[in-house]
């Protein structure tokens, strides 16, 4: 079988294939108006952007799997021909003897620069010990790695070409509405050149992948291998990088989530001038505040915020007098509506610049200025004086990265 790897187990059991037959539904606005539709074809905007969308394997050492797991493929069956033909893992355990081994995880990412600048997913290349990049007319090259954030799942890699590279451009994703039609293009399953469309079917979403989610929400299929690969506007310009699926079964339901450019482009940015990212940060744990809370103090039971519960000990916060029971409203004339604008909004903030956080204390109207320290300095201290892991069966969950040869 082909070396692989996943972020979470492949699904077992057979694998069936299934043919869909494919309907163009024309939808009408009431009083007769119809829909707007892409034209005849995508084929011309195939055409533009395909050139700038690449393949990508990234090489890793991975524990030692030699052993096959309860219910695994019958070695020389039917079945585990087909896994192998379409990248596929086979489940297997690991023995605690065998040796360290060479995976190939294979996904998708896009050219922003003809320089040679790669945008992908930060799982598809996270401690890569090689990494190609092959083009849509076949040449590959070698690329390094400038710079990953784990937080928001995104990578930037450079690869170096005699020539100028195809590139795309960053599109407005906070101009994208639910309805419009979006194109997907990647590489599933290690097929490459694989291309999708779909609509945006919802904004906003938070899957719990981290800190900053605000994923758009997809129905243009995409797959294992599709990650890190953009997803198009009409005009050609990538409105978001496809990192996830939601996927019972391990393949597309039409349910995908594509990072917008609108938090991926500085990331990508920050990466390029120094090759990490700096976040501001003060400090506190906030939780939701419900109709009960805000009743309870003495605030009207719609009113929005985050609500402190907790502060760091000598964190940025409580040196400026923040407290316990504290409803943040604003950071910066920015309003916090929900519970995670407020890390969002800090996170924007340069550490060491002053924040000016707008409050509401047992109802009445505060502004403190705080001021803002380090995501990075914060974790090495929580990293310091956090006790030794201990092992744990990790849990399953039906939300996929869809990248891998499967």
């Amino acid at each position: 079988m082909p070396d692989s790897a996943l972020p979470t187990p492949a699904p077992r059991g057979a694998a069936v294939l299934a043919a869909a037959a494919t309907m163009l539904v024309f939808a009408f606005a009431p009083g007769g108006a119809q829909a707007r539709l892409p034209g005849e074809s995508f084929a011309p905007l195939v055409q533009q952007v395909s050139s700038a969308v690449v393949n990508i394997a990234a090489i890793r050492e991975v524990a030692g799997r030699d052993t096959p797991a309860q219910g695994a493929i019958a070695p020389g069956s039917p079945m585990e021909e087909f896994l192998r033909r379409f990248g596929a893992p086979l489940p297997q355990r690991e023995r605690p003897d065998a040796q360290p081994r060479r995976a190939t995880a294979l996904g998708s990412g896009f050219v922003i620069d003809p320089a040679g600048y790669v945008v992908t997913n930060n799982h598809v290349v996270a401690d890569a010990k090689e990494i190609a990049v092959t083009f849509a007319d076949g040449r590959q090259l070698n690329a390094r790695l400038v710079g990953r954030d784990d937080k928001t799942d995104l990578a930037l890699i450079k690869v170096e070409s005699a020539a100028p590279l195809s590139a795309v451009a960053w599109g407005d994703s906070d101009r994208v509405q639910v309805g419009d039609w979006v194109l997907a293009v990647g590489n599933p399953f290690g097929l490459g050149g694989t291309v999708t469309a779909g609509i945006v079917s919802a904004r906003g979403r938070d899957i719990q992948a981290g800190p900053y989610d605000d994923f758009l929400q997809l129905d243009a299929p995409i797959n294992q291998g599709n990650s890190g690969g953009p997803a198009f506007d009409m005009s050609g310009r990538v409105i978001g990088v496809n990192t996830a699926i939601y996927s019972p079964n391990g393949g597309s339901v039409g349910i995908g989530f594509a990072i917008p450019a609108a938090v991926a482009r500085p990331v990508i940015d920050a990466l390029r001038e120094t090759g990490r990212i700096e976040r501001g940060w003060i400090g506190v744990s906030v939780q939701p505040l419900t109709p009960d809370l805000a009743t309870g103090l003495g605030l009207a039971a719609g009113q929005d915020g985050a609500l402190v519960a907790q502060l760091e000990p000598n964190g940025p916060a409580a040196r400026a007098g923040l407290r316990q029971g504290d409803v943040v409203v604003a950071i910066d004339g920015r309003p916090v509506n929900r519970l995670r604008d407020l890390p969002r909004a800090i996170a924007a903030v340069k550490p060491g610049a002053t924040a000016s956080v707008d409050i509401l204390r047992r109802g009445t109207a505060m502004q403190v200025p705080v001021v803002v320290g380090s995501t990075r300095a914060a974790e090495r201290a929580a990293r310091a004086a956090a006790p030794q892991p201990t092992s744990a069966e990790p849990l399953g969950r039906a939300l996929r990265l869809p990248h891998g040869a499967g």
